[in-house]
């Protein structure tokens, strides 16, 4: 693949994923009211299985900033889906837990997630080599590459 081939397929990849985000976020909205990125906040705090979650860790997990993620539980903490364990010294290492409500609310959008990944054609999708790309990009990053440096004249 060349330089101009692999950006078009970064490109297509990106407008995929940002298409499949949409329509998951209109079809949580409408039917539960959060977000697609709140799904995915409830979901990280879920897989923690009652452990509170530090919100900078809780941002890595769902690939947003820390900022992103603290506005985004200022709303679920109010609706009572999510409680913080402020820390007595350290604002950044209070811990976000999810709620018995934030359970329930998770059940019911993980069926509205389905139903909305059901219309979604994926034939030919290989979750392996998804995942695959997924790891490799999640890898530290090495030092830029010749081309992309910048020189002195």
């Amino acid at each position: 693949m060349n330089e101009s081939e692999r950006e078009d397929a970064v490109l297509v990849l990106l407008d995929v994923a940002a298409r499949i985000e949409r329509r998951l976020d209109n079809a949580l909205s409408m039917a539960r009211g959060i977000s697609f990125s709140e799904y995915r906040i409830l979901k990280a705090l879920a897989n923690e299985e009652g452990r509170g979650v530090m919100r900078v860790d809780l941002a890595e997990a769902v690939g947003l900033t820390a900022s992103a993620v603290t506005r985004a539980l200022r709303p679920l903490e109010k609706i009572g889906v999510v409680a913080t364990e402020k820390h007595e010294r350290d604002a950044r290492c209070s811990l976000a837990k999810l709620t018995p409500a934030g359970l329930e609310l998770l059940s019911d959008a993980e069926q509205v997630v389905a139903d909305g990944l059901d219309a979604i054609p994926m034939k030919g999708v290989s979750l392996d080599k998804l995942a695959s790309l997924q790891a490799e990009l999640s890898k530290p990053r090495c030092a830029p590459s010749r081309r992309s440096t910048i020189r002195a004249t």
